[in-house]
């Protein structure tokens, strides 16, 4: 890995409890949230936005990276390929928050499908002077895929699971995350893009989205989380539904022909 450079970009926001309810009401969870009251784990991410210009994006409706703390890695394609959370005390809504993130590293290689390029960004949100989540978030660079191109092999997701539950997702879910945490990737919502661009079976399914299940999942039967990490393995994408599982602190995210979408891990 290679270190990067220092630039750093810092966001203050008010966590609005009415941002968080809609979140509960999307994921069909019962119960609003006022203010004062702890936010489920990984809420941040529908805060802090960075509304740029049209100008500033890509074609993808991400921002262009080397026009903020990002740099351009030369390649088009950019996916969430996972990340690691520490939870150091529970972040409040109602309350203002602010986000600090740096580019912890980058580096390159020749995959089996091209090159690729890996960047791994550290948040820090803090409150009351006191930080509460310390987030590594790593992103993957690629190629467009060519006509020709072979597609990876995807694990195959364990059936031992103690405990299992089923998800449903559908176009206005991927519309309402997408929305709430201000999400512009073309891949969620834009079929035509997702297909004919990018090489997907269809709308795909948020990363963060399932990463987010499983950690109230975790939290649930297992209790308050203080460490969860998270790593994609195979798109899911419409209209897939998907079980998510647990054995212990393992939890995984299997689709309907047994692949495997997703494998965490959760400390409690």
């Amino acid at each position: 890995m290679q270190d990067m450079n220092t630039r750093e970009t810092r966001l203050t926001d008010m966590l609005d409890p009415a941002r968080a309810s809609a979140m509960q009401a999307a994921l069909g969870r019962g119960g609003a949230i006022a203010a004062g009251d702890a936010l489920p784990p990984f809420y941040h991410q529908l805060y802090f936005w960075e509304a740029r210009p049209p100008g500033d994006l890509g074609r993808d409706g991400h921002p262009r990276p080397g026009r903020g703390v990002i740099p351009d890695m030369g390649l088009p394609r950019r996916m969430w390929a996972g990340g690691r959370l520490e939870f150091h005390g529970p972040l409040r809504a109602g309350e203002a928050a602010t986000k600090t993130t740096q580019v912890e590293s980058t580096s390159r290689k020749e995959g089996r499908s091209g090159p690729l390029a890996f960047v791994t960004l550290r948040h820090e949100i803090a409150q009351a002077g006191r930080v509460c989540v310390t987030e590594m978030q790593d992103l993957v660079y690629r190629e467009d895929p060519g006509p020709d191109a072979v597609k990876p092999i995807p694990p195959v997701a364990p059936v031992d699971e103690e405990s299992a539950r089923e998800a449903q997702f559908d176009a206005t879910l991927l519309f309402r995350y997408s929305a709430l945490t201000f999400n512009g990737h073309r891949i969620h919502y834009d079929a035509p893009y997702a297909r004919e661009v990018e090489g997907y079976a269809g709308l795909v399914t948020h990363g963060p989205l399932l990463a987010q299940l499983l950690m109230l999942m975790a939290q649930e039967e297992l209790g308050s989380l203080k460490r969860f990490a998270f790593r994609a393995t195979s798109p899911l994408t419409l209209p897939d539904p998907a079980t998510l599982c647990r054995k212990g602190t393992r939890l995984w995210v299997r689709a309907p022909d047994g692949r495997q979408c997703m494998q965490a891990e959760a400390d409690v």
